[in-house]
């Protein structure tokens, strides 16, 4: 079920410059973000020098916050597409008075527009959403088309870090990472069986691992 829309919406997403910055881009035709430099200063954004991690589809910011939380020497850019749940996420980090926390509101696809190359030390892509359907294929994370932007911001060393409870996607996605040039590891098929420590539960994981799902994670990293 859609949520409904926040009460002031606009104006409280405009209130948040401290916290987000929103994409000028208004083309979802991935291949033109090149073209398109808006690229971010993480040095000015954060104002700090520490390594800065990305998270892909940030909900509510759950995640995103306990991160920023659990690790005060890194920072952490969540993205998120949907502006109704992003100022649930911008108010959580204002409540929980957050330095190392900021969001980008807009799509994936222009992650090269922002994100300077070989300048993320890690991806967290929690939750995305599957597209079952085959001819959505091209919206999943893990397609290749999203695979090939991740190559080009995350360093050579960087990790990326999936959790989904949907099987037939996890499945992808260990198929095309593999078919992209990523070297895979720590893949487990229940997570919440596995002794895994350190891991934060987003609100999506606890629903649906309430409900006696598996959650399916993995590792990938450039080979």
């Amino acid at each position: 079920m859609r949520m409904k829309r926040k009460k002031n919406l606009d104006e409280r997403i405009a209130a948040a410059s401290d916290y987000l910055t929103i994409m000028k881009n208004s083309s979802l035709n991935y291949n033109d973000a090149p073209d398109e430099n808006h690229i971010m200063d993480f040095e000015v954004l954060f104002e700090n020098k520490n390594p800065v991690v990305l998270e892909v589809g940030s909900g509510k910011g759950q995640f995103g916050c306990t991160y920023a939380k659990q690790n005060p020497d890194k920072n952490i850019l969540c993205v998120e597409r949907n502006r109704n749940v992003l100022i649930l996420a911008i108010d959580k980090a204002r409540e929980m008075k957050l330095k190392n926390i900021r969001f980008l509101c807009g799509t994936a696809e222009y992650l090269p527009s922002y994100i300077k190359d070989n300048s993320i030390e890690e991806i967290y892509l929690n939750f995305s959403c599957p597209f079952p359907k085959n001819r959505h294929e091209a919206h999943r994370l893990t397609h290749p088309r999203f695979l090939n932007i991740f190559k080009k911001i995350i360093k050579n060393n960087g990790v990326i870090c999936q959790k989904t409870d949907n099987m037939h996607f996890f499945e992808y996605s260990i198929e095309k990472f593999s078919s992209c040039g990523y070297k895979l590891s720590h893949i487990s098929l229940d997570l919440h069986k596995s002794g895994f420590e350190g891991n934060i539960v987003t609100e999506y994981e606890n629903k649906f691992a309430s409900q006696g799902y598996p959650i399916y994670r993995l590792e990938a990293r450039l080979s």
